[in-house]
């Protein structure tokens, strides 16, 4: 079975044609612009390729809901642009197939958990921190949903002593995607974070951002694996900070054999499937 799959994130679409093996046989990557100007281009990708089922792992918030008469849409988005879009309704018109949805960080935990670097657990936790911050559930073969999806990148965390950045999120100002995501990096030290490797406070203040998160999401969720992806990430002298961070935070309150220095490289990761996470979780929810 020929198979379609978009990773629809903040700054690209990823592009596949894949198989029920997992395998990604053709993909292309776009800029997330105007919808009048990327839809048209993902459409053009897909026509003609004979694609049976398309899944769509998309930034959010957007309606995920399979019963509801805008599932596929774009909600309040901070992409502005993209406010009420109807993306699933406009494929699935365009292409005359089935489009199954969800978001993309939650199509990114799935595919970590079959076949990346949770296969080995039946739960995960995938977050991505880029251009924004979200984060995606796996527990026992399902991701997590209930109102809508979860926003896991819009909680509220402690300030840093030394931080008087008001933060970029246009909705809640210095929540955790308005003070840790890459345009926050940019405007608070004003460099974009590949330019500040070497500047040791600009990452211990992220990574203090971070394992608030991370202590939070472990004492709501307690996944047997924490995965962490996202163009700020590949900053890999995040991981030991990030951490140290959380295990200070927990203070030995979880007992776990994970939880401690010995076993922590472990299970705060980077994904095992590299940059391509995204768009094999959108194929893998094809297949369901």
């Amino acid at each position: 079975m020929q198979l379609g799959a978009i990773e629809a994130g903040g700054t690209k679409f990823v592009l596949g044609i894949g198989n029920e093996q997992g395998e990604i046989l053709e993909k292309i990557i776009i800029p997330t612009e105007h919808p009048d100007i990327t839809v048209p281009k993902v459409i053009e990708f897909f026509q003609d390729k004979g694609i049976e089922r398309l899944g769509l792992g998309g930034f959010g918030p957007i309606d995920i809901n399979e019963t509801s008469p805008t599932y596929g849409q774009l909600q309040r988005t901070p992409k502005t642009d993209w406010v009420n879009y109807p993306l699933g309704a406009k494929l699935k018109e365009a292409l005359g197939v089935p489009v199954i949805i969800d978001t993309d960080v939650n199509v990114a935990a799935m595919s970590e958990a079959k076949w990346g670097n949770a296969t080995d657990v039946d739960s995960c936790l995938y977050i991505t921190v880029g251009t924004g911050i979200g984060a995606g559930a796996y527990f026992h073969g399902q991701t997590l949903k209930g109102l809508s999806h979860s926003e896991m990148g819009h909680i509220k965390v402690r300030r840093h002593p030394d931080d008087t950045y008001s933060g970029t999120c246009p909705y809640h100002g210095d929540c955790l995607e308005g003070i840790a995501a890459g345009p926050s990096l940019e405007r608070r030290w004003g460099k974009k974070g590949h330019e500040l490797a070497d500047d040791q406070k600009v990452w211990k203040m992220e990574a203090y951002y971070l394992a608030q998160a991370l202590t939070s999401y472990i004492y709501i969720l307690s996944p047997e694996r924490i995965i962490m992806g996202g163009g700020v990430m590949k900053q890999e002298q995040l991981f030991p900070l990030i951490r140290k961070n959380v295990l200070e935070m927990l203070n030995g309150y979880v007992s776990s054999p994970y939880l401690t220095e010995k076993e922590i490289d472990q299970y705060i990761v980077p994904p095992g499937l590299t940059d391509e996470a995204g768009v094999k979780g959108a194929l893998y929810l094809a297949m369901q």
